[in-house]
């Protein structure tokens, strides 16, 4: 890479880590860890499969919005004004909860961490509030900083944990496919839940669409389609490595202790530090502490911007025709920060104990509507508006059905093995 292109990439980088950071979150520390706790790296495939089924859709994100000018909401409004108002409704109806979860989680490591004896809301509340303060002094410039930092932290503390824990795995449960193990090691339940967010749920594309946008205008510059392709693979193989790490901490450590752990993601973490320092010795506490904290963190940071942004566009796009540049004064984003600001405190005060089935709801709602999603993505860069020469190539196409086939088909095994 030459002098002039790399001063050009490292311009338009960015983007690519805001979504690797929105999609390294519960998925990451509770699900894959919990998948080598329970079965070893037998379930190393499954993960490798969710991978690379969803990188299409969410590559295609960043692809139509450097190849626009546009985001994947005015991809939808040329679809059809429908396909606007389905993400809207998914968006609408799991924000709250999810940002709930996230934040729940998120506020109960740092009681762990630093020793509080504060109330969950409490802290959850300051969470919110730390984060929206953090988008009101600078924010993309100060978010796309932000998380940064923290993704270097979050990259140093799981690798020197992932490589200290690499000894004591046993590579030899490593298989393609775990089908002899579902059903008796691993529920199937908790198979499917693993394959539909792994690494995250498909509407997040949406957002990684908003924040090639916000690059270009923090920069002034407009960043080209390969770059943006090509911070975007950055990204999605971080999450992967993240994936990967989580799994061998989980295998490395919990497979085989004869421990039994708490099916609450919250306390599964701390479990998770605790077995680390009697198992590796106390110096592995901080570094196990600063990864699971700066997991949550970096997730926590990323919805609190990610919702109110797809709000705010599909809103706008609604009323305003596509042939007219959306308003500025992002008075709807900052109108969602509050509305779900305060929906995840009271969810955190009065509703805490119905989280757990609020999250099913959510995970059930965007699980089912994934494959709805990828298809729309894939409608939109293939559209007109995509120059030719930047839209997916005819295996990428193909790539692409094969996942809406395999991801729908999951999705309908889903609703069968629980309403059933």
């Amino acid at each position: 890479m030459n002098t002039s292109r790399r001063s050009r990439f490292w311009t338009s980088f960015g983007p690519g880590l805001l979504w690797a950071a929105a999609a390294i979150g519960v998925s990451h520390l509770v699900q894959s860890t919990r998948a080598g706790a329970d079965a070893g790296f037998a379930l190393a495939g499954v993960i490798l499969l969710a991978l690379v089924l969803k990188y299409p859709f969410f590559e295609y994100g960043p692809r139509y919005a450097a190849a626009t000018g546009e985001s994947l909401i005015e991809g939808y409004v040329r679809i059809g004004r429908w396909a606007v108002v389905l993400y809207l409704l998914i968006t609408v109806s799991t924000a709250v909860v999810i940002q709930a979860a996230v934040v729940a989680f998120t506020a109960y490591l740092f009681t762990f961490v630093f020793g509080l004896n504060w109330s969950l809301p409490i802290v959850g509340g300051l969470v919110v509030t730390a984060c929206a303060g953090l988008l009101a002094l600078g924010r993309y410039k100060l978010l796309d900083a932000a998380i940064k930092v923290i993704l270097l932290l979050l990259a140093v503390s799981t690798l020197w944990a992932a490589t200290v824990t690499i000894p004591r795995a046993d590579f030899g449960t490593l298989r393609l496919w775990p089908g002899d193990i579902v059903g008796t090691v691993v529920p199937f339940a908790f198979l499917l839940a693993l394959m539909g967010w792994m690494p995250s749920a498909i509407d997040i594309s949406i957002w990684s669409s908003l924040w090639t946008l916000a690059k270009n205008d923090a920069t002034g510059s407009r960043v080209d389609v390969e770059h943006a392709k090509l911070d975007f693979k950055i990204g999605y193989l971080g999450t992967s490595f993240f994936a990967v790490a989580f799994l061998i901490l989980g295998a490395g450590v919990m497979y085989g202790s004869g421990e039994t752990f708490s099916t609450q993601g919250t306390a599964f973490a701390t479990q998770l530090v605790d077995l680390y320092g009697s198992t590796l010795g106390g110096w592995m506490r901080p570094v196990v502490m600063i990864s699971v904290l700066t997991t949550m963190l970096s997730t926590s940071l990323t919805v609190v911007d990610g919702f109110p942004r797809g709000i705010e566009r599909s809103v706008l796009r609604l009323v305003v025709p596509l042939n007219e540049p959306v308003p500025s004064g992002a008075r709807v984003y900052w109108l969602a920060i509050i509305v779900i600001g305060i929906g995840t405190v009271a969810v955190l005060a009065v509703f805490v104990r119905s989280l757990t089935a609020m999250v099913d709801f959510a995970t059930i709602v965007s699980f089912v509507t994934a494959p709805a999603l990828g298809y729309l993505n894939l409608r939109a860069v293939q559209s007109s508006s995509v120059p030719h020469e930047h839209r997916p190539s005819g295996a990428m196409v193909w790539w692409s059905w094969i996942g809406l086939i395999l991801l729908g088909g999951t999705a309908l095994v889903y609703l069968v093995a629980r309403f059933t």
